[in-house]
This record gives structure tokens, sequence and C-alpha cells, in this order.
């Protein structure tokens, strides 16, 4: 039996939430779900879910997420807590703290990156 909270929980984890081409947004963004960028954001951006961005995405501060699928620009530090995708056209001027990373062909970041299971705690 569900109790009332988990049935709340995972209706906010199913949130996806648009910032859609041509959107700029200057100041902190900070969500329970799933995020999706394809335009710029300047300020931190902090999901306890997925963050997700489309090669047009720019993020100008750091970054916090669950998990994160990158094909856009970040110049800022980046932490993800489980699995970080960099895509080909990603590019990251920035630190990087992760549990697991996957990098595709023409990925680029230029900082330092830690891996380590405990090295990183969500919002």
């Amino acid at each position: 039996m569900l109790n009332k909270s988990s049935k709340t929980d995972n209706a906010q984890n199913a949130v996806l939430n648009m910032i859609g081409l041509g959107t700029v947004i200057k100041g902190g963004l900070s969500s329970e779900g799933d995020l999706r960028i394809d335009g710029r954001i300047e300020g931190d951006v902090a999901s306890k879910s997925k963050i997700a961005m489309g090669a047009s995405a720019v993020i100008h501060g750091n970054t916090t997420a669950r998990s994160a699928d990158i094909s856009g620009q970040i110049n800022g530090d980046l932490q993800v807590s489980e699995t970080l995708f960099l895509r080909s056209s990603a590019r990251i001027n920035g630190n990087i703290t992760t549990a697991k990373l996957v990098v595709e062909s023409g990925a680029e970041f230029n900082g330092t990156c830690k891996m380590n299971d405990h090295s990183v705690k969500t919002i």
C-alpha cells in the first residue's frame, strides 16, 4: 500500500520543465523534477532529478543534478550524483564531479574531473 507522500513524490519526479530555444533566464533555477534546456541560463541550475541540454543550450553558472545528458555548453562546475553523459557537441568549461561518466567522441571539457560515488550530494 502506498501512502499519500509516495504518490506526491512520484508525481513531482514525473514533471518535465522546459526552457525553450530563444529563452534567456537571468538568475538561478531550481527544480524538483526533470529539466530540458534548449535556451540560455545565466545563473546556477539545480535539479533533484535529470537535466537534459540540447546542442543550443548554454548555462553560465554551476550545475547540480542527479543525472545529466549534456549536448550544449556549461561555463561553470558540474556536479552529477549518478551518471553524466557528454554528447559529441558538449562543451564544459569547469570542473566535473560525478559517479559515472560517458563521453562521446568530440565532446570536450576544460577543467578537472573527479569520480567518486560518495563525492556528490544532490540539492
